[in-house]
């Protein structure tokens, strides 16, 4: 896959279940998912949402970035320009993949485009390592372990990913903000 090419969650899901040596029904039991939502999203015919790929995540036992990633040669260096970033579609936005690919790679640097009311749905989501947040256009709602924070332009958070937490667009316009992910 190159630059240009997004990434199939879909396939890249029906991979990752299939190295775990799983059935759609054990994926579904495990992740408390119906059989047939995980099969519409293998087969491309739906969008999951970022919790229903965080409930997969958690049941496979793997970071939710592992849907969006292929395999490919480790590198010292990753250099992408910004009409080549990958394109992560989710409900009401997107996420665009900022670099990876390195050895070793531990942080996983994303931007992360949502349109007013638009986020991360209602369930929480948890995960392994820490979670930062910059909040570049717009505003941000992130309810991190039931405290909520207001983050508007050039305001940042930081926290342990294994608090339960969710975000979305509270205001008028598109807002932006620089996502890494850390494990």
């Amino acid at each position: 896959m190159d630059q240009h090419t997004p990434p199939n969650v879909g396939a890249r899901l029906r991979e990752l279940r299939q190295a775990s040596a799983l059935s759609l029904r054990a994926l579904a039991r495990q992740s408390g998912l119906s059989v047939t939502a995980i099969a519409r999203i293998e087969k491309g015919q739906a969008s999951p949402s970022v919790s229903t790929l965080q409930q997969l995540a958690a049941a496979l036992d793997v970071p939710i970035v592992a849907f969006f990633q292929v395999a490919s040669r480790p590198k010292s260096v990753v250099f992408v320009r910004a009409d080549a970033r990958s394109k992560i579609a989710l409900p009401g936005g997107q996420l665009e993949r900022l670099g990876s690919g390195l050895a070793d790679q531990c942080i996983e640097p994303l931007l992360l485009t949502l349109e007013p009311g638009a986020g991360s749905g209602d369930d929480p989501i948890i995960h392994l390592g820490h979670e930062f947040i910059l909040c570049s256009s717009g505003r941000l709602e992130y309810a991190v372990d039931e405290q909520l924070y207001l983050l508007n332009t050039g305001d940042s958070l930081l926290f342990e990913a294994h608090l339960p937490h969710r975000w979305r667009n509270p205001g008028p316009e598109q807002s932006t903000a620089l996502l890494l992910l850390y494990s």
